[in-house]
């Protein structure tokens, strides 16, 4: 509940950023333009999201005859989920990863990696894939593709101050040196924002999955373990195609220290700490 509440407001702030900066400096014209472009920029790859990344990171689906056991498993958590069956990818890379990705829950697919399900156990890999359903069950791709909008937006009306100054609602020219302060600061404070929408949809997702799966130390454990086996370990087509990071459950890209304020993901022991509470406060089962 406590991140349904945190993305609620933090959606709310992206939007009142927009309307504060639009009103500042693009006018109702500009602001509309710079909303409607970013919406057309993001529709894209948020109705094709699925075939564009798959594509990237060369995955090939698998089904009942080439993979057995894990589309099994994939289809019980599903099942458990309440969403349809997505469609299940696997991609040839030693990095251990997963991801989710798809418009909605009918046209969901998931993906994993040979090297993360070379390196988890059978239990822990069933945690994974159980956090991938529950983005899908909670429709991540729709959330994040309207907060990069909104992003995209912020980052165009900036930069339409900086091109041509910036013009108040009323049409008049507003003050040059704030019209570049706001130009230069609004972009920061969108990222900021974005970025804190993702890693509290990463949190919920990682309580929605332990409920699927029925087994928050499971999903704790593997977190634990692709982080430790992911370090020294590049995932090459994330580093190809750096925006495709967040979508990881774990992000192959992300720093710490004063870069963690813009990392799509919450630090690790942050995630196993909140899972193992869960374990703890309810058995294995987590509820």
């Amino acid at each position: 509940m406590f991140n349904l509440m945190k993305t609620a407001i933090l959606m709310a702030a992206i939007t009142a950023l927009f309307m504060l900066l639009g009103r500042m400096l693009g006018g109702p014209s500009g602001m509309m333009l710079a909303l409607v472009v970013a919406l057309g920029m993001n529709f894209f790859s948020y109705w094709f999201s699925d075939k564009i990344v798959l594509k990237m990171y060369k995955a090939r689906e698998v089904d009942d005859s080439t993979a057995p056991q894990f589309v099994a498993m994939v289809r019980e958590l599903a099942t458990n989920a309440g969403i349809p069956m997505p469609k299940v990818y696997l991609i040839d890379e030693d990095a251990p990863n997963a991801f989710a990705t798809g418009r909605n829950p009918d046209n969901a697919a998931v993906a994993a990696t040979t090297g993360i399900i070379r390196v988890l156990s059978a239990r822990e890999l069933r945690g994974v894939m159980a956090h991938e359903l529950a983005h899908v069950k909670h429709r991540d791709i729709l959330i994040s593709t309207i907060s990069a909008t909104m992003a995209g937006a912020i980052g165009m009306l900036a930069n339409f101050a900086m091109m041509f100054g910036g013009r108040s609602s009323d049409g008049q020219r507003s003050n040059p040196i704030a019209s570049i302060a706001v130009a230069l600061l609004a972009p920061l404070a969108a990222s900021l924002i974005q970025m804190a929408i993702s890693r509290a949809r990463e949190f919920e997702a990682d309580r929605g999955g332990a409920e699927i799966s029925g087994d928050p130390a499971a999903l704790a454990s593997a977190l634990d373990k692709i982080h430790r086996f992911a370090q020294g370990l590049p995932m090459e087509a994330a580093e190809r195609h750096p925006e495709t990071a967040q979508m990881m459950i774990m992000n192959p890209l992300s720093a710490g220290g004063l870069r963690g304020l813009f990392s799509t993901h919450p630090p690790t022991e942050e995630r196993v700490a909140a899972l193992m509470a869960m374990a703890q406060a309810g058995g294995r089962s987590g509820r």
